[in-house]
């Protein structure tokens, strides 16, 4: 026995990660969807800092927009307040106006606005709509800042 269990997996491991990485980064580069970027500081922040819009997400809210008779344009407002079964709970509104400190993504004429705050919290997020037995919604389906939640998505606890 001239090496441990562990000697003899780390490299195993080791090249798995990379292949993994490897195959992450050519998808995400050649992936056609354009990333979304916060509007006034697209040239300063990466796309893993913008907030990612599915094209359900973006089907529905062009839906919505069809169905109103207001000449207001609807933006889709996503928030996040303390609450939920986890600490934390995902908020989404159709709002008619954007604040000052708003950060605004938009994908195919579609918006989503996140207000500054709530944006430390869903950094890298990614909002669909999904269409289920118990419920129609818009969610967050993925999180890089969570580290848990409920499982049926509304809340979710951030990493220490």
């Amino acid at each position: 026995m001239s090496k441990s269990l562990i000697h003899r997996i780390t490299p195993f491991f080791a090249a798995r990660v990379r292949r993994n990485h490897s195959l992450l980064v050519s998808s995400y580069s050649s992936s056609s969807s354009p990333a979304l970027h916060d509007s006034s500081l697209q040239s300063s922040y990466p796309s893993l800092d913008s907030v990612h819009m599915t094209d359900n997400c973006i089907k529905r809210m062009r839906e919505l927009q069809a169905s109103e008779e207001t000449a207001d344009e609807k933006v889709l407002r996503l928030s996040v307040e303390t609450g939920g079964c986890s600490g934390l709970q995902y908020v989404f509104n159709l709002d008619e106006t954007t604040n000052p400190d708003d950060r605004v993504f938009e994908r195919g004429g579609v918006k989503l606005v996140v207000d500054d705050i709530s944006y430390d919290f869903v950094k890298g997020a990614t909002v669909d709509y999904v269409e289920e037995l118990i419920r129609s919604a818009f969610l967050v389906t993925t999180n890089p800042s969570a580290v848990g939640g409920c499982s049926c998505k509304s809340s979710f606890m951030v990493k220490q």
